[in-house]
């Protein structure tokens, strides 16, 4: 049986159609991921579910007892009521007592102290409150929170962690998430879709983080022009079927309007149309023509263009030993080597406060390192989206933070009017003419990149785009940064974009330490399994073969010319080498030698601006090449680290 029913439910706000007649089911432990355009509708049919908006007409069927828990999109502003107490309101009014015996346990010493404890006491007693006080403690301690720590000084990461609990602790049947990794970093993100996956009772989430909805979704909901489909299966099943769907609605629209066409010809022919014998074909003309005005055209997508500079100089940035640390902080950046070269895309992966953002303004010379050297090339065009917008001003129009004064904008060498730039990035002529501060959070991402976007660029820099942008949008931003021909260093918390996006990443790990690999967020996950393997690494001491030539590894893809592999002097000496072993070892420093020079020389001819421009298969072969170099050269290191633990 459904937890929740929607029957011919429909919700409008002005003239558009939310839901338009609806019908739609959540049943016990599905996983429903509802998507959709930015504006169509979702988060008003969430708040439509767990009671916060009444539908306009329609009946929404709750089963019985059925009882729901919400995670909401943007954090509440920060208080100074602590963890516990925030966890402890999710169980209404008996949470409150608990949350107050909590606080009156803590500081009780007062003989009026005393009573009020008691009376609380009694009050939790009373209604069985202590089972639900242990639920709260166990929450508390499976999230991994301190109980007494204000929420004005966690971070948002950490908040929404909080929230989370507060949602979960009276054990909802169907639980309701809106954008739930929104500004979460990717350690935070995996740690939700383990509780998520853990969770037994039903989900309705949305989502724009294509990674996210594939680990989740066990059925897709899209809602489009008031109207919700459903498509059982995973994410990709969803992206086949909306194809089909969408050319099935293109032809029969096609079809509709060519017999339309037809009958405004015939109308024209005059008295022949006005026979009494034809009044029919004329009412039926005036029915086409009525369901043709009716009909909602799917929203247009984005025509997201850049304009490119001329060629910088083939060096871009070079950091030789560079460390930085904010005064009175911890150091961020630890003696970092690094070369940046023209038509490098580079990913930057790392936690939240870890110094992502930091490292781009030294490498664009915007900020000085503490002690080492950053020297920056020639010729160089830079674009830099912010996450914080600060390049806009909430308080002017759309037009006027794009335009800076000019009436038409030079794109492509073709000089555009502003207004119709701005309709590629979906903005209509009285929406361009409204306030920042009026517009949603993927509005205010898109008319940020059309500003970025408006100027020309040999590299872009990104910090944090894909921010409340819909899937078609960031598809787009993907395709377009796919094509560009200059240098890009983007920090993302999603995963899929950085997969698709760029050819190698810089993973924040720990203290400071920065290391560069080759592929994107998957490829790096595979080589060094994520952020929980680096947590291992930095709390037990690295004494199997495997730790020490994965450290080398890393060292190898950095760029070192030559690799020290260190000994690992706790692995016990079970035997001694025999001649073949002892030969075998003196050509394991040569081979791996060769494989590195020739790791080396196929990390630059696959870095270069114009390798995936080739053809397709030239490109596979060579990466499969470079694949399989990397994967000799482990093994050898391997062999290298397990014959010296050998020796006594």
């Amino acid at each position: 049986m459904s937890n929740v029913r929607f029957d011919d439910v429909s919700l409008a706000f002005g003239l558009k159609p939310l839901l338009d007649s609806v019908n739609f089911s959540v049943d016990a432990g599905e996983r429903v991921c509802l998507v959709g355009r930015n504006g169509e509708g979702k988060s008003s049919l969430l708040k439509v579910v767990s009671g916060d908006v009444i539908p306009d007409s329609g009946v929404v069927r709750f089963q019985d007892g059925v009882t729901i828990g919400t995670l909401p999109q943007d954090i509440p502003d920060a208080s100074d009521k602590t963890v516990f107490e925030v966890v402890a309101e999710g169980l209404d009014e008996v949470g409150g007592w608990i949350a107050k015996y909590h606080e009156l346990i803590e500081h009780a010493e007062s003989a009026s102290a005393l009573v009020e404890l008691e009376r609380v006491q009694a009050k939790i007693e009373a209604c069985d409150g202590w089972s639900l006080n242990n639920k709260v403690d166990h929450l508390i301690k499976r999230f991994n929170l301190e109980p007494d720590k204000k929420m004005n000084s966690l971070s948002g990461g950490w908040r929404r962690r909080v929230l989370l609990a507060k949602a979960l602790v009276n054990e909802p049947d169907v639980l309701i998430l809106d954008e739930p990794t929104n500004h979460l970093d990717i350690p935070a993100i995996a740690w939700l879709e383990k509780q998520l996956i853990d969770f037994r009772g039903a989900l309705l989430f949305v989502s724009h983080d294509r990674s996210f909805i594939k680990r989740l979704a066990t059925r897709i909901v899209e809602l489009d022009r008031g109207q919700l489909t459903s498509w059982p299966g995973d994410y990709d099943s969803y992206l086949e079927g909306k194809a089909k769907l969408l050319e099935d609605e293109a032809r029969q629209n096609a079809l509709f309007d060519k017999k339309l066409s037809e009958e405004e010809v015939w109308i024209r022919q005059g008295i022949k149309a006005r026979r009494t014998r034809n009044e029919g074909r004329v009412r039926n003309l005036e029915s086409l023509r009525k369901v043709r005005k009716e009909r909602r055209e799917k929203q247009g997508r984005a025509k997201i263009s850049l304009e490119e500079a001329s060629l910088s100089g083939k060096l871009v940035a070079e950091a030789e030993n560079v460390s930085f640390a904010y005064e009175g902080g911890n150091t961020l950046i630890k003696n970092l080597s690094l070369t940046v070269m023209r038509g490098d895309r580079i990913g930057l992966i790392g936690e939240n406060g870890t110094g992502k953002t930091t490292l781009l303004k030294l490498l664009l010379g915007s900020l000085k390192p503490t002690s080492g050297v950053v020297r920056t090339g020639t010729k160089l065009d830079i674009a830099y989206f912010d996450q914080l917008r600060s390049a806009l001003d909430p308080e002017k129009t759309v037009i006027d933070n794009v335009s800076e004064g000019r009436e038409f904008l030079t794109i492509g060498g073709k000089d555009r009017h502003i207004i119709s730039y701005l309709n590629d990035f979906l903005f209509t002529a009285a929406r361009a003419r409204s306030p920042v501060k009026a517009l949603s959070g993927g509005e205010t991402n898109r008319l940020l990149l059309a500003k970025l976007f408006s100027k020309p660029a040999n590299i872009l820099v990104m910090d944090e785009p894909t921010n409340d942008l819909d899937v078609d949008t960031l598809e787009l931003l993907e395709e377009l940064l796919t094509a560009f021909k200059g240098t890009l260093l983007i920090t993302s918390h999603d995963r899929y974009f950085l997969d698709n996006v760029v050819t190698s990443t810089l993973v924040f790990e720990s203290e400071g330490r920065v290391q560069e690999y080759i592929g994107g967020y998957t490829d790096w996950v595979a080589y060094t399994g994520g952020f929980d393997e680096l947590g291992k690494d930095n709390t037990a001491e690295k004494t199997s073969s495997k730790s020490a030539s994965s450290d080398e590894l890393k060292e190898v893809v950095n760029g070192s010319s030559k690799t020290e592999v260190k000994k690992v002097s706790d692995s016990p000496k079970s035997k001694k080498l025999s001649y073949k072993h002892k030969l075998e070892l003196e050509k394991l420093p040569g081979e791996i030698e060769t494989l590195e020079a020739a790791m080396e020389t196929l990390q630059e001819e696959t870095a270069s601006p114009d390798f995936y421009t080739q053809d397709h298969a030239i490109v596979s072969e060579k990466l499969a090449e470079l694949e399989e170099v990397e994967r000799k050269l482990n093994q050898a290191m391997d062999r290298w680290v397990e014959l010296e633990s050998m020796m006594e």
